[in-house]
Parts: C-alpha cells; structure tokens; sequence
C-alpha cells in the first residue's frame, strides 16, 4: 500500500512539473507585439532618431504613391524562436498592406542572432520575387549590418524594396532564390480556400481520433479498475485532465507543422488590408520573401 501511495504522489508531482515547464516556455517564447502605429518599429533600438524620421516620411510618401505599405520591425533577440515561424505569425497578426490587394512588404531584423528576413505579401510576390528579396539582405542590407552600420543598412534595404516594387530593381536569378531553391508558383483564392479546408479536415479528424483513444482507454482503465480493487484508484479526475491537455497540445502543434509544411510546399497565401495614413489590419502573407544573415 505504500508503495501504491508513493506511486500516486510521484506521478501527480511528475504531471504538475511538466505542465508548469509547458507554462514556463510558452511564456518564455518571443511575442508577438500589438499591431504597428508607424512604419518603424525599432524594438532594438538600432535606427537614430533622425533616420527612423527620414524612414517614415519616405515609406509614407510611397504609400500615398503606390498603395504599397512597407514597415520595418527590428528585435533585439528571436528568444528561442525560429525565424520563418516567428515572422510568418507576425505577419498574419499585423495584416500589413491593402484590402483585396495584399501588397505588404515586413523588414524583420533581430541583433543577437543576426538574422534578417522579408516576408512580402501574396499580392507582391511577382514584383518582389524570393530572388529579388534575397539579393536585397544580402547585397544591400548585409553589408553595412557587417560594419554595425544599422541605419544604412535598413535605409539600402528600404531602399531596395522600393526600386523592386517600382520594377527598377533587378534579382541577378530569374527562377532561382539565393539558396538554389525553385520560386514556387502563386495560388489562386480557389486554390487556398481548398487548402485552408483540406487542413481543418485533418485537423478534425486527427482531434476525433485523438479523443476516440481517449474515450476508449478511459473506460479500459475502468474495466481494470473493478476487477483489480487494489488499483482502483489508479487514476484520478486531475491525473486525466493533465493527461488529456497534454495530448490536446501535442496534437496542436502537429497540426500546425502539417499545415505550414502544406501551405509552403504549394507556395504561399493570400492577404487584403487598406492604406491612406498608416494603419496597418487587412494584408495577409504566405510565406513569400527571403531570409538571411550578416
């Protein structure tokens, strides 16, 4: 009997350390910050206050020319992040670019792991192909980051994504990113309507089995429970909630990893948002653009 009590006790302390280590890193992961009030958010404070001026009158002035909305997000560090998923999710949380349009384009640079990346939106993808995006961080922005020139640089790859969107700058590959990977092909609306179903039927699907194992082990457990009076209560009402939340977390993040490799492997998503003054809330992004370091 002590032996079944110190069973019992050990588990329980076992389920509660893995669930305040399950609290501990999603608190821990970066954040996505609120949605932008300008078109510089320079969270590691690497712009003067003199350029992050001459940045937004510029990006504003290109805005009200083309509708193309352009913002810049510096970070001091991705905490453990990786880089595409991060700013994948920051790009669906901002909605950068117009409505119906999708032409946003987001600089993200984080200092301590020194990486830089252009998520560019659905509706710019054939202006602003991979190889262009590409060319630009490493040709453009890289050079001066290597030198700790953190204001020159942005401004070049401002610079860059502008002369790119006004089809004045020229990626050395036409069918190639810097990397040596093929640009894949833009899908129509119907195609990522069929894709966002075609992974919420799966989601669905791999939940219902999920809970059916669920549901049949629970009662399993009970079978065994009346026939073996000394593990009666080999189960609590807590023991299976943890379990259960922890299945349910797993599966989460499965689905996730199934739907982001679905949606690259078939080259991106749509997106729609409105310009004027700055005021970000109805682009959307697929995974188009580039990443790099210095």
């Amino acid at each position: 009997m002590p032996s079944l009590f110190y069973k019992k006790v050990f588990s329980r302390i076992s389920l509660a350390v893995l669930f305040c280590f399950a609290l501990v890193v999603s608190l821990e992961a970066l954040q996505i910050p609120k949605k932008p009030h300008s078109y510089i958010t320079d969270h590691a404070g690497l712009l003067t206050q003199n350029t992050r001026t001459q940045l937004e009158s510029a990006l504003r002035q290109f805005e009200q020319k083309t509708s193309t909305q352009v913002v810049v997000a510096t970070f001091p560090s991705l905490e453990g992040e990786a880089l595409e998923d991060f700013s994948i999710r920051l790009a669906e949380a901002w909605n950068i670019g117009q409505k119906n349009k999708d032409n946003g384009v987001i600089l993200l640079i984080f200092q301590k792991e020194q990486k830089i990346r252009l998520e560019v939106g659905y509706g710019l993808e054939g202006a602003l192909t991979d190889a262009e995006s590409g060319q630009i961080i490493q040709e453009a922005i890289a050079p001066f980051f290597k030198q700790n020139q953190f204001n020159q640089g942005i401004a070049a790859g401002v610079a860059g994504i502008i002369q790119a969107v006004e089809g004045e700058y020229q990626a050395k590959t036409d069918n190639f990113t810097r990397s040596g990977r093929p640009q894949h092909r833009q899908l129509s609306a119907a195609e990522i309507a069929a894709l966002k179903k075609q992974s919420q039927v799966i989601g669905t699907f791999i939940l219902l089995m999920a809970g059916g194992l669920f549901i049949f082990d629970f009662f399993r457990y009970r079978t065994y429970a009346s026939t073996h009076k000394e593990h009666g209560q080999r189960y609590s009402f807590w023991e299976w909630f943890f379990r259960f939340a922890l299945l349910l977390a797993v599966l989460n993040i499965i689905f996730r990893i199934l739907f982001y490799m679905m949606l690259f492997s078939r080259g991106g998503c749509s997106g729609s948002r409105g310009g004027g003054g700055f005021s970000s809330g109805g682009g959307s992004f697929g995974g188009g653009g580039a990443s790099g370091g210095w």
